[in-house]
């Protein structure tokens, strides 16, 4: 048939189904035969859209009241899809009637050249058109902010986009409509709903546009603090030093002891020293070795086997020792782990083998070893705190981490760092510096070194007032009165041979200064240990806390 046809035929009856008149395919017997049956006339009118399949043609029969008389149009080329869903749904007209007519998701309608051909009622009630004054008439000269004509245009759909018209947000659909391979026109459809309802979905969508920005910077951070050298900031001829044996001593797989005194950042030179490692690609395992429990050491490092106690995880559980095979064990601390837990630990980097508890197969490990501590190994050992043994199984390679005093160059790289990732968790926009408060942080001593640093400078920007921070805001933080009388957190035993009456005049200076700050902190060990440059086992330590 001719495809530019716009019925394949017509077909008038009586109130009795008599055919008075029919054209076109409208005289095919089959059609006389089903308007002799009440049932399916009456259906027929009830539905307003039948689909008939004639001589292996599909058709659609629209089919309309007049008085007395009966008129069906029937139409041809009608697509699989719009065929079985007449055929399926007895009240697809009322369907279609509703998508034109739905007051929640108004309508507009453009051909190829974005002129409009139809604009639902609410729509033309919220441009306060007349009906029908719209129609004809270029789509971007009557909806502000439009881009139906560009989809007209390009043939592509933008779904779910939002569009701003006469001072609301809504939500719009766009969809080009094809006839075959030619490009007709376009819909656009519009949800517009209550102020309510609109006001309670812009609170969620800026809910949730907080919360992705949240992650968002939560990641970045999260990157820069994972991704290569550039996470140990500065460049002083002491860190360029750390990070060229760091480079060094990376791919080779061999023990490796990092010094340094309590937050300088031995962490990272472990984490730094393992993505430059052949090890890279497995994740780094941690151990707090001044954290680890006596009671539980062996089911901690060893891992243990089911059943084997109550409480126990009934698969079993690996451990570190197992997590760390063919990756790093990092043992932090490990000045703090007591001498039982250092002969058991040294029995399996001499043989390569751990045993569960409770089981009685022995499992091969392989594993990288890097320890760190803030104390005087050496001072240890002469007391018998340490195993010289084990000491030399873990130091074949010694790092030494620079206290900040070292490399006060770095300074503004680390506040600048500090303050970009304060600024990024916060919202805030990044202040400038002064360039005397780089003088004033150079005159202090620095016991916590770098973490207390970042403590200093997040609290000073806190108070800040306006786009500079100056001096005056570092007042705010009470952290330098402990600077005068709290020694570095590195190297803190003092001599079995010392001065009874200085040691006991140090230990009472020691336990006020911890109270002091104990009251500051409102009870917050990790913020006690943190501002007075020590670590949280050394402060559990003389508080008595096991």
């Amino acid at each position: 048939m001719d495809a530019q046809r716009t019925a394949a035929g017509i077909v008038v009856a009586d109130g009795q189904g008599q055919v008075t008149f029919s054209a076109g395919i409208g005289k095919h017997p089959s059609i006389a035969t089903l308007l002799g049956h009440p049932e399916w006339r009456a259906a027929a009118l009830k539905r307003r859209l039948m689909a008939l399949n004639l001589d292996e043609q599909k058709y659609v029969f629209v089919w309309m009241a007049m008085q007395d008389l009966s008129l069906g149009v029937i139409v041809d080329g009608i697509s699989s899809a719009v065929f079985e869903f007449i055929a399926s749904v007895d009240f697809s007209w009322d369907i279609i009637n509703h998508l034109i007519t739905d007051p929640f998701n108004a309508m507009t309608v453009v051909d190829a050249n974005a002129r409009l051909v139809y604009l639902s009622p609410v729509h033309e009630g919220f441009f306060s058109l007349d009906r029908g004054a719209a129609i004809g008439r270029r789509v971007s000269e009557v909806i502000e902010n439009t881009r139906l004509d560009r989809v007209a245009l390009s043939g592509k759909a933008e779904i779910g986009d939002i569009q701003r018209m006469r001072g609301e947000d809504r939500i719009v659909n766009r969809t080009p409509i094809f006839r075959g391979e030619e490009l007709v026109g376009a819909i656009g459809r519009v949800m517009f709903k209550g102020p309510e309802q609109l006001q309670a979905l812009n609170r969620r969508v800026n809910a949730l546009e907080k919360e992705l920005e949240f992650y968002r910077r939560e990641t970045q951070a999260l990157r820069r603090e994972t991704s290569d050298l550039n996470t140990i900031a500065g460049n002083s001829e002491a860190i360029r030093r750390l990070k060229d044996d760091i480079l060094r001593i990376a791919p080779l797989d061999i023990p490796v002891l990092i010094l340094g005194e309590s937050g300088t950042g031995k962490e990272l030179v472990a984490s730094s020293i393992h993505r430059h490692s052949a090890r890279r690609n497995a994740k780094m395992v941690v151990v707090n070795s001044a954290a680890l429990p006596d009671g539980l050491v062996e089911s901690e490092l060893f891992g243990y086997e089911p059943g084997t106690f109550t409480g126990a995880d009934r698969k079993g559980r690996r451990g570190k020792f197992e997590q760390a095979n063919g990756s790093t064990l990092f043992l932090d601390e490990v000045g703090d782990m007591p001498v039982e837990v250092q002969a058991k630990l040294l029995r399996v980097l001499q043989d390569k083998m751990v045993q569960r508890v409770g089981g009685e197969i022995s499992r091969e490990v392989d594993f990288r070893l890097i320890a760190a501590t803030n104390r005087d190994l050496q001072q240890l050992m002469e007391r018998h705190d340490f195993r010289l043994d084990f000491y030399y199984r873990i130091s074949p390679i010694v790092l030494t981490v620079p206290p900040l005093r070292e490399r006060l160059d770095d300074l503004p790289v680390l506040v600048e760092k500090f303050l970009s990732e304060f600024s990024m968790r916060q919202q805030r926009p990044m202040p400038e510096v002064d360039a005397d408060v780089y003088a004033f942080l150079a005159e202090q001593p620095w016991p916590g070194n770098i973490r207390q640093l970042r403590h200093v400078v997040e609290h000073a920007a806190i108070f800040l007032e306006g786009e500079r921070l100056r001096v005056a805001n570092f007042h705010h933080t009470d952290v330098f009165m402990l600077q005068a009388s709290t020694q570095p957190a590195m190297f803190v035993d003092p001599p079995t041979n010392a001065n009874q009456g200085l040691q006991a005049a140090l230990d009472k200076l020691e336990a006020k200064l911890i109270q002091e700050a104990l009251a500051r902190c409102k009870g917050n060990k990790k913020r006690v240990a943190e501002e007075l440059g020590i670590s949280r086992s050394y402060l559990y330590k003389k508080l008595g806390v096991s």
